[in-house]
């Protein structure tokens, strides 16, 4: 088991820090299964095994955790004036020393260059190579200590070859923006930006929620050491990958504050390329024996700046507060500020996602209060808490009946819901309108205005009710000419032979995304298996817990759901699943392979260009990972093509190769 133990934390390393594994998937998998069944059968587990990365029983509160040195907080550059401020101190500083202390002047200045990571800081104890505390900053003195959570983290190492006394290791917890997109493709609740994704999953009592959220780790510090002494930075983050932390590989050394400017440049030009948030860039002096010599201030070491990016933050005042009912009946407040220039844009509306984070954001009276909003990856802003101790502000009411129906409210945790899923008219345009777009039915020409049009006038309440439509319904409607009623009469017709998994995907089941869906298509390749499928059976798919499972079953008994399904069947929509090729050649270059598909092309849009690779025997998925062996890039690729390129993953760029690997470079 100690032989198992080592070897598959030294592939989690190569795999999760270095980025480059040894192992095959299935033969990893080997090693674990079989690490899993000699605790089975031994009843024991050792404290650094594998196995318990995945989050244990539920905590019942965090204890306080004194740091054994200080975390400190960082003094801050706004822009390039600031910076040279800065330099300017720490260089007058070292000229009064060299000139007191000329048999032992400092030596010439340099600096390491490191990237500000948008997360939540860790302070991580090791004792004799052990992992023994993990905390959280706290106010620098005292945090929580979070080591079930941080556990979980599979790029934190919980032996290290340093057996030679206590270090404390400090990083930056964080959720990358692959891993954030593919969470919400399946999440019941999906979350608005991966900063509040981390620390909400690094501060949660249970640690099955941190583990799924497949969180990751930089490192760039060793705070304390009984034992270990360093002469320089470079020489610490050497130290720290020797013992298997993850470095950031951007991480620069420069000897000039020119050099720094210049790489402060390229990280501000590259930063939306990264896979993960920034909000700025950290500039150290390398030399530890400088860094006693400036010593600190009463907040902050001197030897050290936090470079800010241009504001994605700013102030604004906060006008109103509507509620807006969505499909699931889900009540979402929706803020209008007064307008302000934000990362280029402008902006009149924010989210504030429910009522507790009204709640824990201290803005229940804060109507007409200044306060600050954030622009990061969202398209609305997130309002982020008031910029004022003041509470003079009126008071954000919270509805008791529904704005739209007028239905008593429910609660549920931190979100408010409307129960008239039968005739409440923004749940009812919102199904039908998921159950006609893209990704679901594919109803071609159908809109939000054609659904809340048929709704008004037509009486459509429920997706069924579209496969009864008639042409003299249609050409009597506002805007509904002869052409327009035809062409949305043959794309009703057209849907109706579907694919299984876009099916099942509108019906809009709670907690089931479009991957999901089309897990359950791929496994049980029969609408009525689905239906009839139990919870148990549905919990051995895949990536399907308790909760999703629960979610489908719940679905389909309910009578109300059954009768619209039976009444789209009666009409004759032909759920399906393609019959699998007898057999696919293993010698074309995607058999078993691992695919994203970005950008753009002339040929075919994403989806034909999906089927064709999996007809092939690809495995196509949407976010770029280490798992990924390649990447077929379009016109006007971003992120991912860049995060391909880092990662050393073979990229097709040209669609006429693309074309021509598929076999269709004649057509």
């Amino acid at each position: 088991m100690r032989a198992l133990i080592e070897e598959i934390n030294r592939h989690n390393y190569l795999y999760y820090t270095m980025d480059s594994p040894e192992l095959s998937d299935p033969d990893y998998d080997k090693l674990y299964d079989r690490l899993v069944q000699l605790e089975k059968e031994t009843g024991t587990v050792f404290p650094d095994s594998p196995t318990q990365r995945v989050g244990g029983e539920l905590l019942k509160g965090f204890e306080p955790h004194k740091h054994r040195a200080r975390l400190w907080s960082l003094d801050k550059a706004q822009n390039e004036e600031g910076l040279m401020a800065w330099y300017q101190r720490i260089q007058k500083l070292i000229q009064q020393y060299n000139q007191a202390n000329p048999d032992h002047p400092l030596p010439p200045l340099s600096f390491v260059v490191e990237l500000k990571f948008d997360g939540l800081t860790l302070n991580l104890t090791y004792d004799r190579g052990t992992l023994v505390q993990a905390a959280t900053r706290g106010n620098g003195t005292v945090g929580e200590g979070i080591l079930a959570q941080v556990r979980t983290i599979r790029s934190v190492p919980l032996t290290i070859p340093y057996k030679d006394g206590v270090i404390e290791v400090q990083g930056e917890g964080l959720m990358f923006l692959s891993v954030l997109e593919e969470y919400n493709k399946t999440a019941e609740e999906p979350l608005k930006n991966a900063r509040n994704a981390a620390a909400g999953a690094l501060r949660n009592l249970n640690p099955a929620v941190t583990a799924s959220r497949k969180l990751d780790a930089f490192f760039y510090n060793v705070g304390f050491s009984d034992a270990k002494a360093f002469a320089t930075h470079e020489q610490m983050l050497e130290f720290l990958r020797e013992n298997r932390f993850k470095v950031n590989p951007h991480t620069r050394l420069v000897h000039s504050i020119e050099e720094v400017k210049e790489e402060l440049a390229v990280i501000t030009e590259k930063r939306h390329e990264l896979d993960y948030l920034l909000d700025g860039a950290v500039i150290k002096i390398n030399d530890l024996r400088t860094r006693e010599v400036l010593g600190y201030t009463e907040k902050f070491p001197r030897w050290a700046i936090a470079f800010k990016f241009e504001a994605e933050e700013a102030t604004t005042i906060l006008r109103t507060v509507s509620w807006e009912v969505g499909r699931t009946g889900k009540l979402t407040p929706v803020a209008t500020v007064d307008p302000v220039e934000l990362a280029g844009v402008t902006v009149q509306r924010c989210t504030l996602n429910n009522i507790g984070d009204i709640e824990r954001k201290d803005l229940k009276n804060a109507l007409g209060s200044l306060v600050y909003i954030r622009r990061s990856n969202d398209v609305i802003p997130e309002i982020l808490g008031r910029a004022t101790d003041a509470e003079d502000g009126e008071e954000i009411l919270y509805p008791e009946t529904c704005p739209a129906c007028g239905s008593e409210l429910v609660q549920r945790g931190a979100h408010i819901f409307c129960p008239n899923r039968l005739k409440c008219p923004p749940q009812l345009v919102g199904r039908i309108t998921h159950f006609a777009s893209r990704d679901a039915m594919d109803i071609e020409t159908f809109s939000v205005a054609t659904a809340e049009q048929l709704y008004q006038e037509l009486g459509v309440r429920d997706p069924a009710d579209l496969f009864s439509l008639t042409f003299d319904q249609l050409v009597g409607l506002e805007r509904f000419g002869e052409k327009k009623a035809g062409n949305l009469l043959a794309a009703i017709e057209k849907s109706k032979d579907c694919d299984l998994g876009s099916f099942l995907f509108a019906l809009g089941i709670p907690n089931t995304g479009k991957t999901t869906a089309k897990e359950l298509a791929d496994h049980y390749r029969s609408l009525d298996k689905v239906m009839s499928a139990s919870a148990e059976e549905l919990m051995q798919i895949p990536d399907i817990g308790e909760i999703v499972a629960e979610s489908i079953v719940g679905f389909f008994a309910d009578p109300l759901m059954r009768s619209s399904i039976e009444r789209m069947l009666a009409a004759g929509v032909r759920p399906h699943v393609e019959e699998q090729a007898a057999a696919i050649n293993e010698n074309n270059p995607f058999y078993g392979k691992t695919v994203v598909i970005t950008g753009t092309m002339e040929s075919f849009g994403r989806d034909e260009a999906t089927k064709k690779l999996e007809a092939l025997g690809a495995k196509v998925t949407g976010s770029v990972s280490k798992k990924t062996d390649m990447v077929i890039a379009g016109a006007n690729a971003g992120s991912k093509l860049a995060k391909a390129r880092d990662l050393g993953i073979q990229v097709v760029d040209d669609e006429q190769q693309f074309l021509q690997m598929l076999g269709e470079s004649g057509q």
